[in-house]
């Protein structure tokens, strides 16, 4: 096989990998939609002001007795942070999105892996699509890794690393 011949396979395997990729995470994004910050904490025009924990607690906010980290100087015991509901809120519906989207890639990058082991007649497309499964791992495990507990990390890892080593039995027992 000549050099020419191996890199063009290997760029269109690299070219495979990628658009397919940017292909699951486009569609997804279309797919289903990202939680809004500006849904869930919409900007209003007038400053409400809450001087107390009662007017506060009352307008979805949160007290903090510390001033010292206050936005601007007031003359209580504390100060409000107003968006302290609505943002718990955008972040609860934040993370089961990534949770979602998560689950979505690491299935759609196992039906990639599956078959591209079992595409026995045509190498270029097989190996494509084993190492596209392999990056729709990479991603969906980087876009959810800050979300994810210590254990799920444990468990992501322990999956694709067993993953990574039934490729490399299958793909490569005979080289």
């Amino acid at each position: 096989m000549n050099t020419q011949s191996k890199v063009l396979r290997w760029s269109l395997i690299i070219g495979i990998v990628i658009v397919l990729n940017l292909f699951f995470n486009y569609t997804l994004s279309l797919v289903y939609k990202q939680p809004d910050f500006n849904t869930y904490c919409p900007n209003t025009a007038q400053v409400i002001q809450a001087n107390t924990q009662e007017s506060c607690v009352s307008k979805g906010g949160q007290w903090n007795e510390n001033t010292a980290y206050a936005p601007q100087k007031i003359e209580t015991n504390g100060y409000c942070d107003l968006q302290f509901t609505c943002r718990n809120e955008f972040e609860s519906a934040n993370k089961n999105y990534e949770r979602n989207v998560f689950v979505t890639l690491v299935i759609l990058g196992a039906l990639c892996v599956l078959l591209g082991n079992y595409l026995k007649g045509n190498f270029l497309l097989g190996q494509a699509l084993s190492i596209a499964g392999v990056f729709s791992f990479i991603i969906a495990s980087m876009r959810y890794w800050s979300n994810a507990d210590n254990l799920l990390k444990v468990i992501i890892l322990a999956i694709a690393l067993i993953i990574l080593i039934w490729i490399a039995i299958k793909k490569f027992k005979n080289v």
